[in-house]
């Protein structure tokens, strides 16, 4: 079944298990990666990615994807600028991608809100409005995970 609009594409995501459900966020994220040069963004989701994630070592990249989030949040400042913007929501998408099973009922979903955020925030940057075509690309990284 091909994926064509978020009603579908939230009922796939809530039938992924939560390892499942943190593979194709991560996917999610790597695909908006040009907006965050944050290493602790990028082994938030190089850990999301393993199926075999330990709980220790959630909690470490946990912690540093917080530290991430928290730093490009204070950064951005209140001057209107966009990509600060647009790489504090990637980290915020990072750190959705390795939160603790009692705060990941939709992981996914979460993480491909904030992902949509950022490239809209990117989009204003970039003076070319709000316009893109975020959705469509998540729909097509999902279906190519279940076919995996």
């Amino acid at each position: 079944m091909t994926t064509n609009n978020d009603i579908q594409f939230k009922a796939v995501l809530q039938k992924l298990t939560l390892p499942q459900q943190r593979q194709v966020a991560a996917r999610f994220v790597e695909n908006a990666m040009s907006l965050s040069g944050d290493p602790r963004v990028k082994a938030a989701v190089s850990f999301a990615r393993r199926a075999d994630i330990s709980d220790a070592e959630l909690i470490v990249v946990q912690n540093a994807a917080k530290s991430a989030a928290v730093e490009t949040y204070t950064h951005c400042g209140d001057e209107g600028d966009w990509l600060g913007q647009a790489g504090h929501f990637l980290a915020e998408a990072a750190l959705a991608c390795v939160a603790p099973p009692e705060k990941a009922s939709s992981l996914a979903w979460d993480v491909a809100m904030r992902v949509r955020v950022a490239r809209t925030c990117e989009t204003i940057a970039k003076g070319h409005g709000t316009e893109h075509s975020e959705a469509e690309v998540q729909y097509r990284l999902l279906d190519e995970f279940q076919r995996q």
